[in-house]
Order: C-alpha cells, then structure tokens, then sequence
C-alpha cells in the first residue's frame, strides 16, 4: 500500500463522516420539527457507508481477504428516512393537532444523536490523524532521498 493510496482512503472516511455529521446535524435540530413541507413531521435520516468498492460478504471472510489486498476507502451508500411510528403527544392548543388533540413529534432521541455526532467526529478525527501521519511518513521520506 502507498502513501498516497492511505491518504486517499482516509479522506474518503472524512467524506464520509463528514456528510453523517450534517445528517445528525439536521436531526437534531429538527427534533421537534412537527410539519414539513413534505406534510407530517420530520423524518430522521441517517447515512449507510459501506467500502468504496462495494463489497459483501461475512466479516471473516472480508477481513481475511483485506489482508492480502490493497485497501479501499469508505463511501455514503444511501440515504435513508427512517419510517417508525411518530411520537403523539396530546397537545390540543397545537396548531398541528388532529382532531382528538395529539401532534405528531419526530421520532428523534436527542441523546442517541448526540452520541451518535461524538462517535462520528472521533472517527473524522481519526481519519486527520492517519493522513497526518501519512503525510509526515511522506515528508521524512523526500528528506532522505535529498
């Protein structure tokens, strides 16, 4: 493996992260989101990455198989709304209420998405710190060659 092909697999982790991070983003700050333009609450949306080559397979397998082959970087497959039940919540002074006094809430857990946001930027900052020291391996390398 290259150093170059290492930095190009951790800037593709940092997409990755990055685009999870403005989804997580959105939820939270649409928690309590009862109409959208779409009619209904707000949907939570979350991204699903997966290797940038696409491959499927048991965890066994791959794992045996990513040791003699070159690394792949890391890729935002899909988009998805999250379709469970919306949270009711009697409200009959809401301008959103139906006619026995419930509002539809999103089904948003600020808490999970908090952790969610943590863990997301932890593995962004790993990301940084892996081309970081690709960079520095590349950097001692030119020296020597001078």
């Amino acid at each position: 493996m290259s150093l170059m092909h290492a930095l190009s697999v951790s800037a593709s982790g940092m997409d990755a992260q990055s685009t999870r991070m403005r989804l997580l983003a959105e939820n939270l700050a649409n928690a309590q989101t009862t109409r959208t333009p779409e009619g209904g609450p707000y949907r939570r949306k979350d991204a699903v990455l997966e290797s940038a080559e696409g491959v499927k397979g048991s965890f066994a397998g791959h794992l045996a198989t990513a040791m003699a082959e070159p690394l792949v970087g890391v890729r935002v497959s899909e988009l998805i709304e999250n379709q469970e039940a919306v949270d009711l919540r009697y409200e009959p002074g809401h301008p959103d209420a139906d006619a026995d006094g419930y509002v539809a809430y999103p089904h948003v857990n600020p808490a999970e998405e908090l952790i969610n946001l943590q863990g997301a930027a932890r593995a962004y900052e790993a990301n940084i710190a892996a081309m970081s020291t690709a960079k520095e391996m590349l950097r001692r390398s030119m020296e020597l060659l001078r």
